[in-house]
């Protein structure tokens, strides 16, 4: 594993190929970013790049796929509108995911 990867709309993914991010899926649907995720899942990507709004609306299918697994590590991103409200929520569970402590306020 050592490849990183994006998923999001048409904006965020050209402008990280721009800066050199290799592999890139513009999704529409939640059916689409749950078949790019499956891609990048089995094929060794050690980090998934997804935008907030995508992984909100498949959270579930996130979830379920990675479980309590540390790689690949997936890290949401604001897309071109702005953050989400669960953001920083997000962050929360990631850190307790890869550390397997919850950071308190």
């Amino acid at each position: 594993m050592s490849d990183v990867a994006i998923i999001g709309d048409i904006d965020t993914v050209t402008g990280f190929k721009l800066a050199g991010v290799k592999k890139g899926y513009i999704v529409k649907t939640d059916e689409d970013a749950e078949n790019a995720l499956d891609e990048l899942l089995d094929g060794g990507i050690s980090i998934i790049i997804i935008t907030e709004k995508i992984a909100d609306n498949i959270r579930g299918y996130i979830n379920k796929r990675l479980g309590s697994d540390v790689l690949p590590m997936v890290i949401e991103i604001p897309d071109k509108t702005g953050s989400s409200e669960g953001g920083n929520d997000q962050m929360a569970a990631l850190i307790k995911r890869v550390i397997g402590v919850e950071m308190v306020k």
